[in-house]
């Protein structure tokens, strides 16, 4: 595999949609598209997608996803959304429902992070280069 990004997609698990999509939309300020589920799907699975490009290239998208047996929070992975100065979103991030969990800090040459749980328990991170 060449040296690209290797990751095309995410899945945080909800317990709650309608909560999580209102979480989302204020602190990252976009919209969420409910799209309708193949016959494959499972009937107790339901998804709201990150605007996207599928077609594009070395990025990821990504959804909330809701289903049976499927709980939220309590994960060992952290999701990390691009921002243009992650201290923006941080400001939302009480407002909207969620907690931070570590204000905004340097990483020196390489930006700056926040780290907070949404509304249903998932740590998710928060990087920009300022």
């Amino acid at each position: 595999m060449k040296n690209v990004n290797p990751v095309v997609w995410f899945e945080i698990y909800v317990d709650d949609l309608k909560r999580a999509k209102k979480f989302y939309e204020a602190v990252f300020q976009l919209e969420l598209s409910e799209m309708p589920m193949p016959p494959s799907a499972e009937d107790n699975m339901k998804m709201l997608f990150f605007p996207s490009n599928m077609e594009s290239k070395n990025s990821a998208s990504g959804a909330l996803v809701k289903m049976d047996g499927f709980k939220a929070g309590n994960n060992s992975t952290i999701v990390y959304f691009m921002s243009e100065d992650c201290s923006v979103e941080e400001s939302r991030i009480k407002g909207a429902g969620g907690k931070v969990m570590k204000s905004k800090v340097s990483l020196g040459e390489y930006g700056a992070m926040v780290l907070a749980t949404d509304t249903e328990g998932n740590m998710i991170g928060i990087h920009s280069m300022k």
